[in-house]
């Protein structure tokens, strides 16, 4: 499968690209604003598989230039996407009465707005039987347990869970699923800067790992599901 990775460069996006060069079966594109820390996922990569596919871009999904990205799937992909995964955000953790509105809008671009953009941009290379996978959080997730100072992350996660399931709808007539893992917490810089000190009991491998396997897969089974993942709170 030719795969796409948003957020490759740290946590579970960058863990789950591991993932997936590790089985030999899929050529990636990792994504990120951050260049150094991708040339350290392809060195990795290709220490744990010296003939990996594995292609990476600097590339920031709300502000560049699709037009480059659309070329840069060409020369590698030969213009197929069969999966997308949505991981990239970020994280703002500060009391309602101190947000400001350029906080709730940078949630919503990063969170919400940037994946509106990859995926109107690539629908158009993504095969019947393809599959978008967003990465949410359970702070966005209806009913689920929520805390103070992430009122701003947590409305942006709960507009993309709904995306999904909008999504799901439309693009049915093209063969396309939709999914959203809402994740719980998994070890990463992420998690930290949320719940300073807490330690998860989910390594960022694991979410990673489940994340890849799910992305190759899980379309088998469902579509338009927000699929809550996590064994505790927070």
């Amino acid at each position: 499968m030719n795969i796409i990775v948003t957020g490759a460069s740290s946590g579970v996006g960058f863990e789950a690209v591991l993932e997936l060069i590790l089985s030999g079966k899929h050529k990636v594109i990792a994504l990120s604003r951050s260049q150094d820390k991708l040339e350290r996922l392809l060195e990795i990569a290709h220490g744990l598989n010296p003939d990996a596919e594995i292609f990476a871009l600097t590339f920031d999904i709300v502000h560049d230039d699709y037009a480059g990205l659309q070329q840069f799937i060409s020369n590698n992909f030969d213009n197929r996407v069969d999966v997308l995964i949505n991981n990239a955000g970020v994280l703002i953790n500060k009391p309602f009465s101190q947000l400001l509105e350029l906080d709730f809008v940078e949630m919503l671009q990063s969170n919400f707005i940037g994946h509106v953009r990859i995926i109107q941009a690539l629908l158009q290379l993504m095969p019947p039987g393809s599959h978008i996978l967003n990465i949410g959080s359970m702070g966005g997730f209806q009913g689920s347990v929520k805390f103070a100072g992430l009122s701003a992350y947590s409305a942006s996660k709960a507009a993309l869970h709904t995306l999904t399931e909008c999504l799901a709808i439309e693009l049915a007539d093209e063969g396309i699923k939709v999914n959203c893992l809402a994740l719980g917490s998994a070890q990463t810089e992420m998690l930290e800067q949320a719940f300073p000190g807490y330690q998860s009991p989910v390594m960022a491998f694991e979410m990673g790992k489940y994340i890849a396997d799910f992305s190759v897969t899980g379309h088998k089974f469902f579509n338009g599901k927000v699929l809550p993942v996590a064994v505790s709170t927070p």
